[in-house]
């Protein structure tokens, strides 16, 4: 028999929301971010401009720089990253290895912030480092077609 984990359930729950909430133009976190945040599925951000660049940093510990997926259309910036996770208890006695528990789960998260300027999506960075991802887009009109950032 499975038994169902209420608390995945409502960090299923809060993701559908938000999609739901983001493709309508709105902002589920404007409500519920503290308690979404808590859930562990959020991925927290700053978003910054002065003349030239818009600037987002965003807190992605434990993922490495290939399970992050940036993109920008539209002045909208979606950052995803997908990671496996395993948390492993066992017992080993020689070199006979029987599991007592075993959980191994996909984890993603991600996330969608409208920019506050038109910016030059070709012209985009991304840099990761120490679990921290920061995006410099350079100001400029809107080009319709979106572009693909390869983070360094």
């Amino acid at each position: 028999m499975t038994r169902r984990d209420p608390f995945e359930e409502m960090e299923r729950l809060f993701e559908r929301m938000n999609r739901e909430f983001e493709r309508i133009g709105g902002d589920l976190e404007a409500g519920f971010g503290d308690l979404e945040s808590g859930l562990g599925r959020e991925i927290s951000i700053d978003v910054a401009e002065d003349e030239s660049t818009v600037t987002v940093t965003a807190d992605l510990p434990g993922y490495d720089r290939d399970d992050i997926d940036v993109t920008v259309s539209d002045r909208t910036l979606t950052i995803a990253a997908e990671r496996d996770e395993s948390v492993e208890h066992s017992v080993d006695e020689e070199d006979a290895l029987e599991y007592h528990r075993r959980e191994r789960r996909r984890r993603s998260v991600s996330r969608r912030v409208r920019l506050p300027s038109d910016v030059d999506e070709t012209a985009a960075e991304a840099a990761y480092f120490n679990g921290v991802l920061t995006v410099e887009l350079p100001k400029t009109d809107v080009d319709a077609d979106g572009h693909r950032i390869d983070v360094e």
